[in-house]
């Protein structure tokens, strides 16, 4: 311990200081970053500190220049891996600002939101990122604090700085590789009609139609919710209905996605050889499916970071308010039958490297 602190309290800017050499109020400058400091006192009093064992008072600090250093993130589904890794990417663009971030999982309820928010403001956060699970809100002031949106529905808001995939090109990936594997008019599995996503999904998919000249009102489509027990309902219901031939399917997350792949399963029959399956949002788990999902995957991380980036710049009141739309990539595995081949192949040990 350093001079004049002792085992049974925990050591104060004085004690700093008086290791260090300086005067208590240089010890603080010091430690707060002032440029009125050398690098060599600046260097004495951080070693200084360590020697102690003084950390500064966050709370204290944040009373006095009106921030915490704490960050808010709510999102609407924990358990996703999309969603954790759009935290993981919010987390560490945080934490080299050297802010902490804060995160709650709404689990899709707009009461469990408001909560969270609510929380947020009591703990002072000096912004949030959100993902609003509810497509409309009466009013944005509710949300009293800065933020930056991420999602579908920060579409309807201009006015609010927000983050988010390029679903349009994202949807186009995915049909124009299904159409080089043959597949022209795939079956759509779709989140509930009450959420934006769902909307521009399917509006991105019928452009594609049109401009191929081909009518989308042919495509059969089944809606369930975005997890696996939904995808799999989903893909029990598809495979009830008459067709003839191959089956395609393009599942709106790859969550869905891994549950049509059981459904196929539990009927009886083989992906890619019977259904092929293509997925959305690159979750790591499609990798290790047998056969291995073949995916467009969403900048889920850099979402995150991007997301904090745009949230330092409203608590700095100078954001743009623009939407940013980051590009999508496919990720090919074992999941799609190649019908543009004579003989539908399969894809000996896809998704297993």
């Amino acid at each position: 311990m350093g001079m004049g602190a002792s085992r049974t309290r925990r050591p104060t800017i004085v004690d700093v200081a008086e290791r260090a050499g300086v005067s208590k109020s240089t010890a603080a400058r010091a430690l707060a970053g002032s440029s009125n400091i050398t690098e060599e006192t600046r260097e004495r009093v951080v070693k200084a500190a360590a020697a102690v064992g003084y950390e500064r008072n966050h709370l204290a600090v944040g009373m006095r220049s009106g921030r915490s250093g704490m960050l808010g993130l709510v999102i609407p589904d924990i358990a996703n891996p999309f969603w954790a890794d759009v935290a993981r990417g919010a987390q560490d663009r945080a934490a080299r600002a050297g802010a902490s971030l804060l995160v709650f999982s709404s689990d899709w309820d707009p009461k469990a939101e408001a909560t969270h928010l609510q929380t947020l403001r009591r703990a002072r956060v000096d912004g949030a990122i959100v993902n609003p699970v509810s497509d409309s809100f009466d009013d944005l002031d509710r949300f009293g604090m800065p933020c930056v949106f991420i999602g579908s529905s920060a579409e309807r808001y201009p006015d609010v700085s927000s983050v988010g995939s390029d679903i349009t090109q994202a949807v186009r990936l995915g049909l124009d590789h299904l159409v080089s594997k043959g597949h022209k008019a795939p079956a759509l599995i779709l989140g509930p009609k009450s959420r934006l996503a769902r909307a521009r999904f399917l509006r991105a998919v019928h452009e594609h139609f049109v401009e191929r000249d081909l009518d989308p009102g042919v495509l059969a489509i089944e809606d369930g919710e975005y997890t696996v027990e939904g995808g799999r309902e989903a893909m029990k219901r598809l495979l009830a209905q008459p067709r003839v031939g191959h089956l395609a399917v393009f599942a709106a997350n790859d969550m869905m996605a891994l549950g049509a792949m059981m459904a196929v399963r539990d009927a009886g029959l083989d992906c890619p050889r019977d259904v092929s399956i293509l997925g959305f949002d690159g979750i790591p788990s499609g990798e290790f499916a047998w056969p291995g999902l073949t995916t467009v995957a969403k900048p889920g991380r850099d979402i995150g970071e991007r997301a904090v980036e745009g949230l330092f710049d409203e608590i700095e009141h100078k954001p743009e308010h623009r939407r940013i739309y980051m590009p999508c990539r496919l990720i090919e595995r074992g999941s799609l039958a190649d019908l543009s081949v004579t003989t539908p192949r399969r894809v000996a040990g896809a998704g297993r490297n």
